[in-house]
């Protein structure tokens, strides 16, 4: 969890970066632009991943002989 907060923590101040430079009439480096597309579709397949691991936890039985 804490890496998929990270990444989209990174990615959205990469966006801002992107947006600022772009007001400014400069060009981002390749390197932030890339954080910025590619970033939020990770954190947000992670979330994804997280909360099926989450549903399957409850479904799962605690005990072997619980049902």
């Amino acid at each position: 969890m804490i890496v998929a907060a990270a990444a989209a923590v990174l990615s959205l101040t990469a966006v801002g970066v992107v947006m600022a430079m772009a007001f400014n009439n400069a060009v981002s480096p390749a390197w932030i632009t890339s954080t910025a597309l590619y970033g939020l579709p990770v954190a947000f397949l992670l979330m994804l991943l997280l909360v099926i691991d989450g549903v399957a936890a409850r479904r799962r039985p605690r005990e072997p002989d619980e049902r």
